[in-house]
């Protein structure tokens, strides 16, 4: 029963044939009760009318044998006395229930007693006048049999105020057949058609439910194939509808650039990495080897200097590994004023133009940023570096500036990328390794902030750091 049910397409079927077969078979049943209602008010409404048609020959005085309404044509017809005694009848009446008397035979008017007349005189207090018909009338069910045909009838009782013969009650019947017949039949058509009916429902809702996820298992198969391809280049279909699957699709292949993106940038850093450390270390390795055979030849200084700098790219490549595993600063304030004279202290040509400004965030990595910025700064500028902490708004900018040629406006994005260093900067010794200014920028980001390159006020390069204030 899972496995059959376990598709979107066969319970969206269920659950819809579900909800229609209930609204069928309520409708059905509110159909069938108003349809009987119906007839049986109609038929109530015929019988009535027979019924008043006797009354009215009645209290005109007519002779019980000289009635109309006793041919039993239009139903069975009887009349009692005030004493329940039946004292006409239709012809051929062979057999009646539902009224009060289930006589067929007219009987000859008992003797009245003394509590009798005294009914009667009750019964006067509130009875009508000679020759008035009762406004209102009773209705019931029953059957009658008439010239050995049974039928069920629709009853109504009416009383009647005689000159000579008393208060009597008239029953008329009309045969419910045509309700019987009509509520059979519908309820045939019912359940001949609602079974149809449930069919179609289950099987426009099959094929429509089919049609709408047909892209979901387009993207799945794509998916499917691009996981065992291992090729983020390929993208899955985008169906032409504007609807919800269109939208997952597009986000589906956005999700599948970003990955590859991501993947692309990995497999560059691993591959960049691998090349800046393969040239430290073979210089290390060759120059180990020539001492271990020329120990007069040992460069001990080169030998230091390629371990720190083997150092500092280690240290560099830890941490863009940190802040690509997603870690956060802690919430602690640091006064960025304070932070800039600090990591400037001990600078030649660095000059420090400073507002007190506190920003939450790690002291440890935003003074990284502040060293490479100033780094850089001072690897571009002839003569003079500029450090500037200002509040703009809810914002703190601080600004490094220096005066050497500055970065060409085709190149301020490229910069910011990993182990990139421009035609002026290719020297490993002059230029780094290319880290310093993409982890300044991630470590912006990690921050809430942006870095951005431009123009500085000496014509160098200008790079601004922005923190929202703590």
């Amino acid at each position: 029963m899972r496995r059959l049910f376990g598709s979107v397409r066969a319970r969206a079927t269920l659950g819809a044939t579900l909800v229609v077969a209930v609204a069928l078979v309520a409708a059905g049943a509110a159909v069938l009760l108003s349809l009987r209602s119906n007839l049986i008010g109609e038929a109530g409404t015929q019988a009535e009318q027979s019924a008043r048609a006797v009354a009215s020959e009645l209290a005109a005085g007519t002779p019980y044998d000289k009635l109309s309404g006793l041919d039993g044509d239009d139903g069975p017809v009887q009349v009692l006395d005030e004493n329940k005694r039946l004292v006409a009848a239709s012809e051929d009446l062979q057999e009646i229930s539902g009224t009060d008397s289930d006589q067929v035979k007219p009987q000859p008017p008992a003797t009245p007693r003394a509590d009798d007349d005294d009914d009667a005189d009750e019964h006067e207090e509130a009875a009508l006048e000679p020759g008035e018909i009762a406004g209102e009338s009773v209705f019931s069910n029953g059957s009658a049999t008439i010239d050995g045909d049974a039928e069920d009838y629709r009853f109504a009782a009416v009383e009647v105020e005689t000159q000579d013969r008393g208060t009597l009650k008239v029953y008329a019947g009309s045969p419910l057949a045509a309700e019987h017949g009509a509520v059979r039949t519908a309820l045939t058509v019912m359940l001949i058609g609602f079974p149809l009916l449930l069919g179609v429902v289950a099987g426009v809702t099959w094929l429509v439910t089919r049609r709408a996820l047909r892209p979901v298992e387009g993207i799945r198969s794509e998916m499917a194939a691009i996981t065992q391809s291992e090729d983020l280049a390929r993208r899955v279909p985008e169906p032409d509808t504007h609807d919800e699957i269109a939208r997952l699709a597009s986000t589906t292949n956005e999700t599948l650039a970003a990955l590859e993106t991501s993947v692309e940038r990995q497999r560059r850093f691993v591959a960049d990495a691998s090349h800046e450390l393969r040239s430290p270390i073979a210089s290390l390795r060759t120059q180990l080897e020539v001492a271990a055979a020329h120990p007069e030849l040992l460069d001990l200084d080169g030998a230091v200097e390629d371990t720190v700098r083997l150092q500092h790219l280690a240290a560099d490549l830890l941490l863009l590994a940190r802040l690509d595993a997603g870690e956060r600063p802690n919430d602690a304030g640091v006064d960025l004023a304070a932070l800039a004279r600090e990591e400037a202290e001990g600078r030649t040509g660095v000059t420090v133009d400073a507002e007190p400004v506190e920003v939450a965030g790690s002291r440890g990595q935003l003074g990284r940023v502040l060293a490479n910025l100033l780094d850089n700064a001072q690897r571009h500028a002839r003569a003079a570096v500029t450090v500037s902490v200002r509040r703009e708004g809810d914002r703190a900018v601080v600004g490094v500036a220096d005066d050497g040629d500055g970065v060409p406006e085709a190149d301020r994005e490229r910069i910011f990328e990993r182990f990139v260093r421009l035609d002026a900067a290719r020297s490993r010794d002059d230029g780094g390794a290319g880290l310093g200014l993409a982890i300044a920028r991630d470590v912006a980001v990690r921050h809430g902030g942006t870095l951005t390159a431009g123009e500085g006020p000496a014509g160098g390069a200008l790079f601004e750091l922005r923190l929202p204030l703590a």
